[in-house]
């Protein structure tokens, strides 16, 4: 005859690998109203950004999620601004650090939804960082049978957190990712990275939960489990909260710009505008592709709406320019 679940070990299970996930059910408990306002300010979130078209939701996602890379790279102590990093990508280098670089390119593209959370050698591209003459940082991750050794060991602690909800798992995960040397210490973006995408596991539209600069006070951190998921769980509200802030704010942007350019001729000046809402960098050739309009006219487009105060350029130089909003 099988025994029957034991309900107190299902949510208290034991120490696996000398790592004790109970500590952190205990804390979900103490911390549950803490819980559940980052929840709400989650789900609030969720539905701003689900209830966006589809190219306004894409744009949204990469726009919080230029916001989340630029922290984590600052926070790690190799410093890229986001205007940088959108600029890299859109082939306008900026001649920064190579390998933050790299970095922001990969956590960009990770945060915009590409990838696995749960196969971790693709997950953190490492069919492309087995190579010689690694950078020292990346140097110190295990690799080949050593790695996914390492990525067993960590699948299987977290396993022990099944009970916790996944805005709440981030800390812990933080620290079993250390334990199990998935990446090297002083590399945080991996792991936050990592974490950001398995928070949203449970949401509809967004691919991340960002924390923004709040998660400068969590993303290397010490202390019990209580401290670290109290610190976690108001670093996460606080980011969610600016996220929301930031959207709202480009919303409001696109209405005031369109009620000021409902004036001028024809329907171009719209156009324009509301790609620039959908879309956190542009080019003209760009704007050219989303709108159908000439090259020469995207130009006069941007042109004056800069002149206006509501656009913004960022590379400074003749060719090959790149636009934000402004104002």
């Amino acid at each position: 005859m099988t025994a029957a679940p034991d309900p107190f070990h299902a949510m208290h299970p034991p120490a696996v690998a000398g790592f004790d996930a109970s500590g952190w059910l205990e804390a979900q408990e103490r911390l549950a109203g803490d819980l559940a306002r980052a929840s709400l300010a989650l789900g609030r979130l969720d539905a701003m950004v689900a209830g966006l078209p589809e190219a306004a939701r894409a744009g949204a996602t990469t726009r919080l999620a230029l916001i989340e890379i630029e922290a984590m790279l600052w926070a790690q102590g190799t410093p890229l601004r986001r205007e940088e990093i959108g600029r890299d990508l859109m082939e306008a280098r900026a001649g920064a650090d190579l390998e933050a670089m790299r970095l922001a390119r990969w956590g960009l593209r990770r945060l915009e939804g590409q990838g696995d959370p749960g196969a971790l050698r693709a997950f953190l591209g490492l069919h492309r960082a087995e190579v010689s003459g690694l950078d020292d940082r990346l140097a110190a991750r295990p690799t080949g049978p050593e790695f996914d050794a390492a990525a067993a060991e960590f699948h299987d602690m977290a396993a022990g957190l099944s009970g916790l909800a996944a805005l709440a798992r981030a800390p812990a995960q933080r620290v079993l990712w250390r334990i199990c040397g998935l990446s090297a210490p002083e590399v945080l973006t991996e792991p936050a990275v990592w974490t950001g995408r398995a928070m949203a596991g449970d949401c509809e539209a967004l691919r991340f939960v960002p924390l923004g600069r709040h998660g400068r006070a969590v993303w290397v951190d010490a202390g019990t489990p209580v401290a670290r998921m109290a610190r976690h769980l108001a670093a996460a509200q606080a980011g969610i909260t600016e996220a929301r802030q930031e959207l709202a704010r480009v919303a409001d942007w696109q209405v005031r710009v369109l009620a000021a350019v409902a004036r001028i001729k024809g329907d171009n000046p719209g156009r324009v505008v509301q790609a620039l809402a959908a879309h956190p960098i542009l080019s003209a050739a760009m704007l050219e592709g989303l709108t159908g309009i000439s090259r020469d006219t995207a130009e006069r487009q941007l042109a004056r709406l800069r002149a206006m105060g509501y656009a913004r350029e960022i590379t400074g130089g003749r060719r090959f320019r790149l636009w934000v909003l402004a104002g």
